[in-house]
C-alpha cells in the first residue's frame, strides 16, 4: 500500500468547507474531498426518548431528520465538544451524561470524512429553543431501532448510532 503523503495532489478546489484534490496515481487520478470531518450525538431523554432533528439539506434537496450533528470546523474543539455543542444549539438541551460510541469513514471512495459518534443522556425537558430552521421530534428509542434494523433510517450517522446505543444497553 502506498503512502498517501507520497502520492503527488494538486488542489482544485476550496470551499467554505471542503477541499478537492486531484491525486496522480500509477492506475489514474482521483478526486478526492478534504473534509474537517464532524460529530453526532443520540440523544435520550429520561422518557426513552431520542431527540431528533428535521431540517432541510441542501445536499438532497429536501427534508431529512436526525440527529444532532456539525462539523469539526472550530478551532481547538474536540468531537466530544462538538457533540456537545451540536445538541444544545440545535435542541436546547444540555447532556446530563455523554459517551463515545465509535465512527465511521462516509465514502472512502472520494472523501476523507470521518464522523465521531457519541450517545448522551439528557435532561427531561429543553433549557433553550431548537436553532432556527430546525423541527424537533421525539421518538421512543426502542422504534426507532426497529426502523434501523428495518433499513428505514435514510441517514447513516443515527442509524449506525442507534444500533450501537441498542448493543450498549440504551434503551433497556
Amino acid at each position: 500500500m502506498e503512502d498517501e503523503a507520497s502520492v503527488p495532489a494538486r488542489e482544485v478546489f476550496e470551499g467554505h468547507v471542503i477541499r478537492v484534490e486531484v491525486l496522480a496515481r500509477p492506475e489514474g487520478d482521483y478526486d478526492v474531498v478534504r473534509h474537517p470531518g464532524a460529530a453526532a450525538v443520540l440523544p435520550i431523554t429520561p422518557q426513552g426518548d431520542v431527540l431528533l432533528v428535521r431540517q432541510f439539506r441542501p445536499a438532497i434537496g429536501g427534508l431529512l431528520v436526525e440527529i444532532p450533528a456539525g462539523l469539526l470546523d472550530q478551532p481547538r474543539e474536540d468531537a466530544l465538544s462538538c457533540a456537545v455543542r451540536e445538541l444544545w444549539e440545535e435542541t436546547g438541551y444540555r447532556h446530563e451524561t455523554v459517551e463515545f460510541l465509535g465512527g465511521y469513514l462516509s465514502s472512502a471512495g472520494f472523501t476523507d470524512e470521518y464522523v465521531h459518534l457519541f450517545v448522551a443522556t439528557t435532561a427531561a425537558q429543553p433549557e433553550g429553543p431548537p436553532e432556527e430552521g430546525i423541527e424537533l421530534m421525539r421518538k421512543p428509542f426502542g422504534e426507532l431501532v426497529a426502523s434501523a434494523r428495518a433499513g428505514r433510517i435514510r441517514d447513516v450517522k443515527t442509524a449506525v448510532s442507534l444500533l450501537l446505543a441498542e448493543t450498549r444497553g440504551y434503551g433497556s
